[in-house]
């Protein structure tokens, strides 16, 4: 993340910027040989060696160069797209609302108070519990119902941000410029989408 400034306003914008593309059409998936309308997008070129014979052989038998990433996406209305086409940062638009998906940073297992904001126990008389979450209980039930909050993993989730801002669009280097925080890592894999429909699949 970085920021940028809005020479009108004044303002500091804070901003993800997001290499996006350019994705390669894979496959077409259509309603009379699939049963639905979709098509699939490979992204970062990958050595041959790097794949199985399977995953070297979706490529090779379209005549294609392999992709380390695909993800798969519905069409909009009216929109066509052949394999081998390229999908580029261009197709969006400054000012308009997309919706980022990706894979939460990864926390490992966590206490309740990390993980859902517990705020523990009492902090003197001598307690001795101060983070640790109250007893599950035996009295009733004798079982712990599922959705029970307490310790356990925390993060590593697929999340979606939706009505995120585009900022800006750098066509040359493949880059977008997004209002505010993405899910996940650095360097990790998101799909980019327009809000409300669906495109794009991009780091």
């Amino acid at each position: 993340m970085t920021r940028i400034y809005d020479a009108d306003t004044g303002e500091a914008i804070p901003v993800t910027v997001v290499e996006a593309g350019p994705c390669v059409v894979v496959q077409r998936k259509t309603v009379e040989t699939d049963g639905y309308d979709a098509v699939q997008l490979g992204f970062e070129p990958v050595k041959h060696s790097k794949l199985n014979s399977p995953r070297l052989g979706h490529f090779l038998t379209k005549g294609m160069e392999p992709q380390r990433h695909l993800r798969e996406f519905a069409l909009l209305v009216g929109e066509e797209l052949e394999p081998g086409a390229a999908v580029t940062v261009e197709m969006f638009q400054k000012g308009q609302y997309v919706e980022v998906a990706g894979i939460t940073k990864g926390h490992g297992f966590q206490g309740g108070m990390k993980r859902y904001g517990f705020h523990g126990g009492p902090a003197s008389h001598g307690s001795k519990v101060h983070r640790a979450p109250q007893s599950a209980g035996a009295t009733d039930a004798q079982r712990v119902f599922p959705g029970k909050r307490g310790p356990g993993h925390m993060g590593a989730a697929r999340r979606t941000q939706k009505r995120l801002k585009v900022v800006g669009v750098d066509g040359e280097r493949n880059v977008l410029l997004i209002r505010g925080s993405v899910p996940g890592p650095n360097g990790g894999l998101l799909e980019i989408k327009h809000q409300g429909g669906a495109r794009g699949g991009n780091r």
